[in-house]
């Protein structure tokens, strides 16, 4: 019984790419600004080879065991779609569209008809920000906020008391089937919220519409191959459902960590693609380097449960899709390197990895571990972890 544990640490990215100026991100590193600026106790990332990953700037721990290194991103963007697709083997051409000025009016008229309400908002903003200022104004009269950001997104805010979940979910997939061509954007997001003015907050029934993949991934491979192919957290809209047998769409990374101990004490053979969204979603875009560490302090505590769970054959990555630097200026996701760490019951000391020249080279190695043939035009680190 072969399994993989593949894990995003969403938003957390370690150093600037060398094409992050293109980007206005020069200068970012999640990782490296959020220890600098809290130095939080990460005693079991450390112990896989987190200090060794010199950007992280954590204190290396001498008897570590793992595989570390990080990734390159070959996609252009910075978002959450485009970070996933290439670790699970699939690199963009072309980048998804964005709109820092809104979308155009022509679009607006066509979706405010279809979905029978008028919409307010149509710019770029934070998700807070936008409830500010104009949360109360949509509660009142009816009207759905629709706002996007530097990623490729079309997000829609309702709050909860004036349309339920189902009709914001019903909005979301009509401008799904209304975003295509060039005006595709990678991700349509129901962001729905609560509360009364001045004290608005986002609730856990975000639900993220997508592309479907334009390409093969890690996850058809182990679909077609007759293995579990299970997605935790929002995976599953990430990938529009392609390529899972099983899902569990916990909202959190509370949840998303007892979803994925759960599987974890499943026997099957495949593969457990895990985002803990929280460092990007609560912290990385409120720039709240506090309580970025604090995630990441609630993830290492869970380390030793999962290892504890881990079988002899079994494989766990931890990784990341983009930074968020939450030190760096604006609000937005950063174009940096991920941390690459890596952990199997035969490794008896640290492993570099070195620097990856895409993502795709996880996706390669998974595919490998699995015995399936598929290495997505990169390069497979499986026989490294494995030369003890």
């Amino acid at each position: 019984m072969k399994r993989v544990f593949l894990t995003v640490l969403d938003a957390a990215g370690c150093g600037a790419l060398p094409d992050a100026a293109e980007y206005g991100d020069e200068g970012a590193n999640t990782w490296g600004h959020v220890m600098d600026a809290v130095h939080p106790e990460l005693p079991h990332f450390a112990a896989m080879g987190l200090g060794h990953i010199d950007s992280v700037h954590y204190p290396p721990d001498a008897h570590a065991v793992g595989g570390f290194g990080k990734c390159s991103e070959v996609s252009a963007g910075k978002d959450t779609t485009t970070g996933h697709w290439e670790i699970a083997g699939l690199r963009l051409e072309k980048p998804f569209p964005t709109f820092p000025d809104g979308f155009p009016e022509s679009f607006l008229n066509r979706f405010q008809e279809a979905i029978g309400h008028a919409v307010i908002g149509n710019k770029a903003a934070s998700g807070t920000e936008i409830l500010r200022e104009m949360g109360e104004q949509s509660r009142r009269a009816r009207q759905p906020i629709v706002y996007t950001s530097a990623d490729s997104v079309f997000q829609i805010a309702c709050h909860e008391d004036v349309f339920p979940l189902e009709e914001l979910y019903r909005f979301c997939r009509i401008a799904r089937e209304m975003l295509q061509g060039e005006l595709g954007v990678g991700r349509v997001i129901a962001r729905p919220f609560t509360g009364t003015e001045g004290a608005f907050v986002r609730t856990a029934g975000r639900r993220d519409f997508s592309l479907p993949p334009t390409g093969r991934t890690l996850l058809d491979a182990v679909k077609e191959a007759g293995m579990e192919s299970w997605g935790v957290g929002k995976i599953e809209d990430i990938f529009d459902h392609r390529g899972l047998t099983a899902s569990d769409h916990a909202a959190g990374n509370p949840a998303c960590l007892d979803a994925w101990t759960e599987i974890m004490r499943k026997d099957f053979t495949g593969l457990c693609f895990t985002n803990l969204v929280d460092t990007d979603m609560l912290w990385g875009h409120r720039r709240d380097p506090e309580g970025f560490a604090g995630a990441l302090v609630e993830i290492d505590r869970r380390l030793p449960e999962i290892m504890s769970l881990m079988g002899p054959e079994d494989l766990l990555v931890l990784t990341a899709d983009h930074g968020c630097d939450p030190t760096f200026r604006g609000t937005d996701h950063t174009r940096e390197y991920v941390p690459l760490l890596c952990w199997h019951r035969g490794m008896r000391g640290t492993v570099d990895l070195g620097i990856r020249m895409t993502f795709a080279d996880i996706a390669a190695t998974c595919a490998e571990w699995l015995g399936l043939p598929d290495r997505f035009e990169a390069r497979s680190f499986a026989t490294e972890l494995c030369g003890f």
